[in-house]
């Protein structure tokens, strides 16, 4: 598909997607740079423009943004060096230039879009806290019936978005997210490379543990398995595996 033609699917009619990724941040647990996961971004966006969809990229604040480095197919600790997909768009020079100039999320335009989908990483365990703007953005999806959609550590906005009345998103819906069992994976890898002294966690708090403390049907499908939910318009995915799971629940729920 023609990057000029970006939906020869149904030119007349296509369905756009915003797709948010984090800002970079620095962990407050390891000091490291965190950032949005590679394949949670690439996953979703050749999904959605194989269907012919039109995919515009946002961030809590606009401009650059940075990947966390495992999940870079390239990286040295060849964690992620399997996935073709996001080698594909790393080395596509005019996909690559859209993560220099993301636009800020307060410009979403909810009339203007079909969904909203947020991907993951470390950085939205840091940075989504102070993301009021996605907050009321992703909110604003939900209440108008438009599809709101998130991914792995990206559920964070789940322990921060609120309906008009008041009541969490997540409260009383089926929704997972990054599991307490993934995490406790992520936690033993660091203990046993050094990086953190056993029984400090790399994450500030678990996505599992919030979303059930705030009334959510919390489900997942084991470790490291694609796993994604749908409640309604909500939509869901459990971590970086999963980035194609939720990009066709997205479109389910879109209608084809």
């Amino acid at each position: 598909m023609s990057l000029h033609d970006p939906n020869p699917v149904n030119a007349r009619a296509p369905k756009r997607i915003a797709l948010v990724i984090a800002n970079p941040a620095v962990s407050s647990t390891t000091g490291w740079p965190v950032g949005f996961w590679w394949s949670e971004l690439t996953h979703p966006y050749h999904l959605f423009t194989e269907h012919g969809y039109q995919v515009e990229l946002f961030s809590p604040q606009g401009g650059g943004c940075q990947a966390d480095a495992m999940s870079d197919p390239n990286d040295p600790s060849g964690y992620s060096r399997s996935d073709l997909i996001s080698q594909g768009f790393i080395h596509t020079p005019a996909l690559m230039a859209l993560l220099q100039r993301t636009r800020p999320v307060a410009e979403i335009e909810v009339g203007a879009f079909d969904a909203i989908v947020v991907a993951g990483g470390q950085s939205p365990m840091f940075s989504f806290e102070a993301a009021t703007d996605l907050h009321v953005q992703f909110a604003a999806f939900f209440e108008a019936g438009k599809v709101a959609a998130a991914l792995c550590h990206g559920s964070a906005i789940l322990a921060y978005a609120k309906t008009s009345a008041g009541e969490y998103i997540a409260h009383g819906r089926t929704v997972t997210g990054f599991a307490n069992a993934e995490e406790d994976a992520a936690d033993q890898a660091v203990w046993q490379a050094g990086v953190l002294p056993q029984g400090r966690h790399l994450m500030p708090w678990r996505i599992e543990d919030r979303l059930k403390a705030l009334g959510a049907n919390y489900v997942q499908a084991g470790l490291w398995r694609p796993f994604a939910v749908r409640d309604g318009n909500l939509v869901t995915g459990q971590q970086n595996f999963s980035g194609e799971a939720t990009a066709r629940l997205v479109i389910e729920a879109l209608g084809r």
